[in-house]
């Protein structure tokens, strides 16, 4: 080994342990980018660990709310953050200079999808492009955006190596998936388990660690494309499996056969099934989104993602289904869906949050839109809505009194649902709200 060659084994071997060292200290300065509902609470609960958190964000807004101890995640109560920020241990901030100072940076910035299904990594290049400026020896970084398998390796770790710096001897690059389900009061960022891949062992060694100081339960992986795959497959299993339970309702629909009962009588089967649900459409960030990054990227390999691509139009075939849904109950009570006011339960993605992304809701209310239909809502948890031609506010639940249809999307647990039956003269259950309530107004999914 030439002299050269055990200097670099010997500058490895004095980064990687003063790196432990200060992980294992907790005087690690642990840097989270993206604050929004995966990086705040993973930066809460490393400052909770007694880590001293950086958050950047390129919304000042977002970041003056942080430091004012203001939250806007609904997981994180402000008067968790608030003492937090007051201690010192979270500040939040939109410069990257920060990075500097940082010994750890999770990436946890938005990966949407264009229009033409393929992966948006605008939000990830420009993020390592300004972690890169100010990229120094000693760091441990990990992505946490949901993405195609092999994005860590074929296009965060050449844009840091730019710096002339080894991944696993200078410094250490993992992939770690996001697992969030925004309002479970179950289960959240520190008790679900966290699976790790680094791009070297010594990198998955080093995730490991720093994840096991503040989280549960750590589940290290042998690569980066593994951990990539694994939130893939997980969000595949129940995109295709919800496609399934729609067409399934699209069936027994045809046939007059109610698919809640099925499914519910199919859940007693102690071994070999698992209950999934229908409903009017997909939302949120995840289930819509990730098994296309998969599909994409199959298709890179010169394979089709047949199921992927068929549940994919099932699900997004749903709002139009509960749109007619709605057409033919109207009609059945001799009314026209042109002039009726039509009230929607619920138009955040799921129950109890706030969140709109992707919510099915707004395509079956813009559906009923262009069909004549005067449309308004009731939701505790978003207060206004601006789509396409409607500026609309939450209504006082007692409204709905005065519609011609209601409509259940989304099945807040604040609705009085004894009371909708009483006041609706009809309304359509998208989500089996109304189970075990029997009345000619009600029309099910």
């Amino acid at each position: 080994m030439s002299d050269l060659e055990r200097t670099a084994v010997s500058t490895a071997a004095t980064a990687a342990a003063l790196l432990e060292e200060k992980i294992r200290s907790h005087s690690a300065r642990v840097g989270v980018v993206g604050l929004g509902y995966v990086g705040l609470p993973l930066a809460v609960e490393f400052a909770k660990a007694g880590f001293t958190v950086t958050g950047i964000d390129i919304i000042a807004e977002k970041t003056r709310r942080v430091n004012a101890g203001d939250s806007y995640v609904g997981d994180i109560p402000s008067s968790v953050l608030r003492p937090l920020v007051e201690s010192g241990m979270l500040r939040a901030t939109t410069d990257f200079s920060a990075v500097r100072e940082l010994d750890t940076i999770n990436i946890c910035v938005p990966t949407p999808l264009r229009k033409t299904k393929d992966p948006d990594m605008s939000f990830i290049v420009s993020s390592c492009q300004e972690i890169a400026n100010h990229f120094h020896p000693g760091m441990l970084v990990i992505l946490e955006s949901t993405t195609y398998p092999g994005t860590t390796d074929e296009l965060v770790l050449p844009m840091l190596e730019k710096s002339g710096l080894k991944v696993g001897r200078d410094f250490f690059l993992c992939f770690s998936p996001e697992r969030v389900d925004p309002g479970n009061p179950l289960y959240q960022t520190a008790n679900i388990p966290k699976v790790v891949g680094g791009c070297t062992p010594a990198c998955t060694d080093m995730g490991r660690l720093f994840y096991s100081q503040a989280l549960d339960r750590v589940v290290p992986v042998s690569s980066t494309q593994v951990a990539e795959m694994v939130k893939l497959l997980e969000n595949t299993f129940r995109m295709i499996n919800i496609g399934l339970a729609n067409e399934m309702a699209l069936m027994c629909d045809r046939m007059g056969i109610d698919v809640w009962e099925v499914i519910d009588a199919a859940a007693t089967k102690p071994f070999g099934f698992m209950p999934f649900y229908p409903g009017p459409g997909l939302g949120g960030h995840c289930i819509p989104v990730d098994p296309f990054y998969l599909s994409w990227k199959t298709k890179q390999a010169g394979m089709e993602a047949r199921f992927i691509e068929l549940a994919g139009q099932i699900n997004g075939y749903m709002p139009q289904f509960v749109a007619d849904k709605v057409q033919q109950a109207l009609n059945n009570a001799r009314k026209p869906v042109m002039g009726s006011r039509i009230h929607v339960m619920g138009v955040a993605y799921k129950r109890d949050i706030d969140d709109l992304r992707e919510s099915p809701a707004l395509d079956v209310m813009l559906l009923l839109k262009r069909r004549g239909a005067e449309i308004t809502y009731t939701d505790p948890y978003v207060r206004a809505l601006h789509l396409e031609g409607l500026d609309l506010k939450s209504q006082p639940e007692e409204s709905i009194a005065d519609a011609d249809c209601v409509v259940i999307v989304t099945d807040h647990s604040a609705f009085d649902y004894r009371k909708i039956v009483e006041r609706a003269a009809l309304i359509v259950d998208t989500r089996n709200a109304l189970k075990g309530q029997n009345s000619p107004k009600i029309v099910r999914l």
